[in-house]
């Protein structure tokens, strides 16, 4: 009974996305350091956080909504690519050295241990001297 009411009432609404929920972990993330540090800000940016994904969630404007979800989701990729390739360069930085071309920016990963060598780029075909 109590849920068939709430579908009724959800009916037409754009419902939890992921921005919502990025939302809601942000205010938790802000609640607790406001828990931490008595900072009246932390609590006040985790209230306006929390206001924003319920109004999200209950928003009629369905294709406003998707379109700022797609935003969300279109920086959050490159936030997460970018991090992956941080964390395998990382990872690699006993065996390969990473480079970047002078020219064009693509990315070269050379083997450790070559000494000075010529490198050419696979993407523009310039070459540059660098020790490996």
């Amino acid at each position: 009974m109590i849920l068939q009411k709430l579908r009724e009432f959800m009916y037409g609404r754009n419902g939890t996305d992921q921005l919502s929920l990025a939302l809601v972990a942000g205010g938790f993330f802000f609640y607790t350091l406001y828990v931490f540090s008595r900072s009246r800000i932390f609590y006040l940016v985790s209230l306006i956080l929390y206001g924003i994904s319920i109004f999200r969630t209950l928003s009629k404007n369905i294709g406003k909504r998707r379109e700022e979800n797609q935003k969300f989701l279109n920086l959050w990729y490159k936030l997460k690519n970018k991090w992956v390739g941080i964390k395998a360069d990382f990872e690699e930085r006993k065996t390969y050295k990473h480079f970047k071309c002078p020219s064009c920016g693509q990315k070269i990963r050379i083997p450790r241990g070559r000494g000075k060598i010529e490198i050419r780029c696979p993407k523009c075909s310039n070459r540059f001297i660098k020790k490996a």
